[in-house]
């Protein structure tokens, strides 16, 4: 695979012809609306509550900014608009998807730590320059990196947003996140050389060297891709205040 050449997404576009890089593969919207069909049909079946439906609805407006919308040819060029589509897959659009579907019996029996730990190594593989090369050089392995990672992210999310799993598991699982995905955000912050071969060609006509397009997407994942989990720990440590108020003294001392 050449320089700036994505096995999907197709060659990296210039400026000047990114706002016509629009994503209308055939193959992605017919599995994209039977997926969209059978959720619906799954959502008969359960009787999950209408209020839920926007949250499914929200997340297919997301999965169609990444894939179809410009932002797939930018992921060409840019490794930050890579990591700011995968933060749009782990961060917004599994939460939603895991409001409006809730897990099944059978996937509560799976710890949280375990979903914590399997959704950590999907980040940290994918975003480190081997697996993500691999990642680059098949249309099969680019959808292998992008359903693990949303996968991962979504049983993840279904964990931490069931009210039935105990809420200082689902605490500690956001915050475990946090921490892993800040991590690596740091790291490739701060990395003194660029990575990723892949990007060494396409960033100077967006104004940006390798290196700070590279800190750009480490900045992404260290800060903005952690603020829907830090909002969902702020939430469940609401929760459990409510559930579990502070005691407080009933009588005064005479």
């Amino acid at each position: 695979m050449r320089q700036g050449a994505d096995p999907y997404c197709g060659p990296a576009p210039l400026p000047e012809d990114l706002a016509s890089s629009w994503n209308f593969d055939p193959l992605l919207i017919a599995v994209f609306a039977g997926v969209a069909a059978a959720c619906m049909m799954m959502s008969r079946e359960r009787r999950i509550a209408a209020l839920k439906s926007p949250a499914a609805l929200a997340g297919w407006a997301v999965l169609l900014a990444a894939f179809v919308s410009p932002l797939c040819a930018l992921a060409s060029a840019l490794f930050s608009a890579r990591v700011f589509h995968h933060v749009l897959l782990v961060a917004l659009a599994a939460p939603l998807f895991a409001l409006a579907f809730p897990p099944r019996a059978t996937l509560r029996r799976v710890p949280v730590s375990g979903l914590v730990l399997i959704h950590a190594i999907c980040m940290w593989v994918w975003h480190t320059p081997g697996p993500y090369a691999f990642a680059l050089d098949s249309t099969a392995a680019y959808w292998m990196m992008e359903a693990s990672l949303f996968l991962s992210a979504f049983l993840l999310w279904q964990a931490v947003l069931d009210r039935r799993n105990h809420a200082g598991a689902a605490l500690a699982a956001l915050l475990a996140t946090v921490i892993q995905m800040g991590m690596l955000g740091a790291l490739l912050t701060f990395a003194a050389r660029p990575l990723f071969d892949h990007h060494m060609t396409t960033t100077l006509p967006y104004g940006l060297t390798p290196l700070d397009d590279q800190q750009l997407a480490g900045l992404l994942m260290w800060i903005p891709a952690s603020m829907s989990y830090l909002a969902a720990a702020a939430l469940l440590a609401a929760r459990m205040l409510e559930t579990h108020p502070h005691p407080t003294q009933s009588t005064r001392p005479t």
